[in-house]
């Protein structure tokens, strides 16, 4: 799952006393969310492989005539766009979220290759999870409310991993309220 709590919301109610923000504890709960990704590196290499095998099975009947030569180019062109658009879909896959809960604060960290970094934050106690079962983008959309402000979280996850981490995210902001009270 694309989903890794480095510290998970079950275990912060073990930890004594509470981790404030303000004195720079470590936090109760931390996940790191990031897209599911299919093809493995390993995997792409041996497609582009068996890509090329395969375009190259019709050319064994061209092979010495003049007409491989105007063959070529544009079977190199198709394998250069698969490459291109492969590639492009590993950037895109690059997108890592960092959420963190302490007893007073709650933090939501973005980094997209493609923009700025994008960073929400708000206090926990008065911090919301919400999800959106029909009215957004995906089923099951997940947000975070707080500081006047309500922003998305793993909307990139599968409609299963989205509703755990609802859960989840609910549990940490249950047990950062209990440490906080």
């Amino acid at each position: 799952m694309p989903v890794e709590w480095l510290i998970k919301p079950e275990t912060a109610s073990e930890i004594s006393g509470a981790a404030s923000f303000e004195a720079g504890d470590a936090p109760l709960a931390e996940a790191h969310l990031w897209p599911y990704r299919s093809l493995p590196r390993r995997g792409f290499v041996l497609f582009i492989a068996i890509t090329v095998a395969l375009i190259s099975v019709p050319l064994i009947s061209v092979l010495g005539t003049p007409v491989l030569w105007g063959v070529l180019p544009f079977l190199a062109i198709t394998v250069g766009g698969v490459w291109l658009a492969i590639e492009r879909s590993y950037k895109d896959g690059a997108i890592v979220e960092e959420l963190r809960v302490w007893s007073d604060h709650i933090a939501l960290i973005r980094h997209d290759p493609r923009k700025a970094m994008q960073e929400w934050s708000a206090n926990a106690y008065w911090a919301d999870v919400h999800m959106h079962e029909t009215k957004g983008p995906v089923p099951h959309y997940v947000t975070l409310k707080g500081s006047d402000r309500e922003v998305e979280i793993g909307a990139f996850l599968s409609e299963d991993e989205r509703k755990t981490l609802y859960r989840d995210v609910l549990a940490s902001l249950r047990i950062a309220r209990k440490s906080n009270a």
